[in-house]
């Protein structure tokens, strides 16, 4: 710990307010544990449409507040609550760019044309609250593309505002994938000088690459596995962005997301019907059971139950699955429950599988949190196919609840499951490498030969998860480290 820190903390995404994905976990948790250790830090998020005001006690912070953005200044409100830890969350309250019925797209997946302007609005706004309220950020903490200006903000405009005159910027990279290419014009809007857009910032292909130009500017770099920090650094995992990562050197780390184990914990779950732990395996059982009537499957207790939790969608694999589950299905005794929605082709193969396969199937198409807090509890094994995966966090929850993961041994998954050693019994699950449809077979009915033929690993393997703890304090320890190094090493107007 180097001394307490004002830290600004831009997101587009925080749990509980707005989530699409590990975004809003992570800007959700990740504050409040860097509260506990002493730093001052506020989240700045958009007042989406879809928060519930009065559920979230939200109220009026600052009636009118002008910003700067695309040549004009705009009049918003800002808006604030707290999360339960104590952290305060400000919210930018603009209608014409978030009161609008999704996040980041209609209700027929399209992208909003606009978003470009909507995230750099958000930005400078941060910003802006910093000044009306006197916040002097030690830190401007950016998250994935959507606030990557942030760090050339404050080295191109910010450079004689004596609040941001010792700011330090940090940008973390939670999927690469999405780097916000656009065309160039919403680069005009920003604000930031034309020598910028160039190919050692934020031009590419004469568009604009806002991830690019963010990881440029920054100080600090980081991303969400020392995995997928390796991986992101080579070119067939780097997205044409790695030559830029690897010029970081050790200013690009990779820092494993933790887990809120309040939330996720069999031993302490409200959501499940019987609670669990390390030394008393009995309430997995029960919660097995209550899965399999809850789901229609049959079978009873002794066939190896298989669950979901996922986006279905190419990055997570389930194309792939899709190509063998019919054979797992007919070689095997296991039952599958799958909870997800994404691709439109993929929920449709998914669901038309529990029709196909009564009793041996359950699909339910969407999301809900206690269905997933039950699958965690109540599955033998849980399945990660990913062709890549930043983090992961259903391994980590799975590790947790004795449900052995089956995952491809990428990023955050290769970092977290240790895979059977079918010789010594160690292990914490199973893995694979080839992202293909037989390397998933093979592997599912090696886990479902080690449940049926080898139980005393097999109940090694779950001691052996359940005795893993991947907490946010150690992740925050490693973030208190690395805005140390960001303030150390701050580059002052030259990148």
């Amino acid at each position: 710990m180097h001394g307490n820190l004002n830290i600004l903390f831009v997101s587009a995404e925080c749990v509980p307010f707005a989530k699409s994905g590990g975004l809003g976990d992570v800007t959700g948790a990740l504050p409040q544990f860097l509260k506990k250790k002493g730093h001052n830090i506020i989240i700045v998020m958009p007042m989406y449409s879809v928060i519930d005001r009065r559920l979230h006690n939200i109220e009026t912070a600052v009636r009118e507040m002008h910003v700067e953005t695309g040549g004009e200044v705009v009049s918003c409100a800002v808006l604030t609550t707290s999360l339960p830890g104590g952290v305060q969350v400000y919210f930018i309250d603009y209608a014409p760019f978030f009161e609008r019925p999704g996040l980041y797209n209609d209700s027929t997946h399209t992208d909003y044309e606009d978003n470009p302007e909507r995230f750099i609005f958000l930005s400078r706004a941060a910003l802006e609250l910093c000044r009306v309220f006197g916040f002097a950020p030690d830190i401007v903490h950016a998250n994935d593309w959507h606030t990557a200006v942030l760090p050339a903000y404050l080295k191109r405009v910010c450079l004689r505002d004596p609040l941001f005159a010792s700011t330090a910027s940090v940008l973390t990279v939670h999927n690469l994938a999405y780097q916000g290419r656009y065309d160039r014009r919403f680069y005009d809007y920003s604000g930031l000088p034309q020598e910028d857009f160039v190919s050692h910032g934020f031009e590419c292909y004469g568009a604009v690459n806002f991830l690019k130009g963010g990881i440029i500017h920054a100080d600090m770099v980081n991303t969400v596995s020392r995995g997928y920090a390796d991986e992101t650094r080579t070119v067939e995992g780097g997205y044409g962005l790695d030559h830029f990562l690897r010029e970081k050197a050790d200013r690009y780390v990779g820092i494993l997301n933790g887990v809120d184990y309040s939330l996720w914990d069999p031993a302490i779950d409200t959501l499940i019907p019987a609670n669990y732990s390390i030394n008393d395996l009995k309430g997995k059982s029960v919660c097995k059971r209550v899965l399999q009537e809850q789901s229609g499957l049959n079978g009873g207790e002794s066939a190896p139950l298989i669950g979901v939790v996922s986006r279905l969608v190419v990055q997570k694999g389930f194309h792939l699955l899709a190509e063998c589950i019919d054979g797992i299905i007919r070689d095997t005794d296991a039952r599958f429950v799958i909870l997800g929605a994404g691709d439109k082709n993929l929920e449709t193969f998914y669901s038309d599988l529990q029709t196909r396969h009564p009793g041996r199937v359950s699909t339910t198409i969407g999301y809900s949190n206690e269905l997933a807090h039950m699958i965690e509890a109540g599955c033998d094994l849980f399945l990660m196919p990913s062709l890549y995966e930043p983090c992961g966090l259903n391994q980590i929850y799975s590790l947790k609840y004795g449900t052995l993961p089956v995952v491809r041994a990428t990023g955050g998954l290769n970092d977290t499951v240790e895979n059977y050693n079918q010789v010594t019994g160690e292990g914490t699950g199973f893995k694979f490498h080839e992202p293909d449809g037989a390397a998933i077979y093979n592997t599912v009915l090696w886990a479902v030969d080690t449940y049926r033929n080898r139980s005393d690993h097999f109940a090694g393997l779950i001691h052996n998860a359940m005795s893993q703890h991947f907490s946010w304090e150690d992740s925050a320890a490693e973030y208190d480290e690395m805005y140390h190094k960001a303030r150390l090493g701050r580059v002052g107007s030259g990148t």
